[in-house]
């Protein structure tokens, strides 16, 4: 993994943290009810809200792997070259295939650069996707929970 890709994954993870840490419920006894009463309470409504919601607070998110890397080695620029040998040999003799070979390397490198680029950006796009789903499961799993705690007899902000 990249430098770059560390630093986004750790990002996402960080923003989908700060979310959950945003909008966790406010709970408090409207009933008088003891701390144990409290524990139990909060267990219970735990439990619910995450079969009812199919998100797990406690569980820590899940960050994607990202694809296997290719191999940085120079085979787009070799490839590339000995096409343009292979062609510019063929068109005009040996400073053809020369001008080819080096007119193909460049182009075999430009390709395994957008490639290298691609694959950034389609890492970055999973782990934003990743970030919204981490947000949007602890968002519902809040609101089964409130709905717990308050059937319960809590007040919930």
């Amino acid at each position: 993994m990249n430098k770059v890709t560390a630093c986004l994954s750790l990002a996402a993870m960080l923003a989908g943290s700060a979310i959950a840490q945003q909008s966790a419920p406010v709970i408090y006894p409207a009933q008088g009810q003891s701390k144990e009463q409290q524990e139990q309470d909060k267990f219970t409504c735990y439990g619910w809200a995450k079969g009812e919601s199919g998100f797990d607070p406690m569980a820590p998110p899940v960050a994607s792997t990202p694809p296997p890397a290719q191999e940085a080695s120079k085979g787009g620029v070799v490839r590339g070259a000995a096409r343009g040998a292979i062609v510019g040999g063929i068109v005009d003799g040996s400073d053809g295939a020369k001008t080819g070979a080096g007119a193909g390397a460049v182009v075999g490198g430009a390709r395994r650069a957008d490639q290298r680029r691609q694959q950034t950006h389609q890492q970055e796009q999973r782990q934003q996707q990743q970030a919204q789903q981490q947000a949007s499961g602890r968002a519902n799993y809040d609101r089964h929970y409130g709905a717990c705690m308050e059937g319960r007899g809590y007040t919930v902000r």
